[in-house]
């Protein structure tokens, strides 16, 4: 059963729960539980805290990457862990630096880093979409 009905008022769509509290229509709303997964959420954390810990002891903060990285070590990053990819779809393991779930948590850093330095400096980022 649908937890809520709805119901125009005002010429507006709004939702109406079955308790009584409404809420604005959410048609146009990022659908963004739907569109990420948890279990690469949880892959994708797990990696980053730890590769929060340095090689001289110390330990960066969650969002340090937030500080900004240049486009090009973005990239040079992204395309180490992309042939690990590579290696291991193609039956190559043994080759690869590092494990499959590595490489693919590494190519999700490098692409969010990239997009993230990306929409940083171009405000208009929408319309190219």
């Amino acid at each position: 059963m649908e937890e809520f009905i709805r119901t125009n008022v005002s010429k507006e769509s709004m939702r109406l729960f079955n308790t009584g509290a409404t809420r604005n229509r959410d048609d146009e709303a990022l659908g963004i539980e739907g569109f990420t997964s948890p279990r690469a959420l949880l892959a994708y954390a797990t990696y980053m805290h730890k590769h929060r810990f340095t090689a001289d002891g110390s330990v960066r903060d969650p969002d340090n990457w937030q500080k900004g990285i240049p486009l090009q070590s973005y990239m040079e990053s992204l395309r180490r862990h992309e042939l690990d990819l590579q290696l291991h779809h193609d039956g190559y393991p043994e080759l690869a630096r590092e494990s499959l779930v590595e490489a693919l948590c590494g190519l999700f850093f490098n692409v969010q880093g990239y997009l993230h330095e990306y929409v940083k400096e171009n405000p208009n980022w929408k319309e190219e979409l």
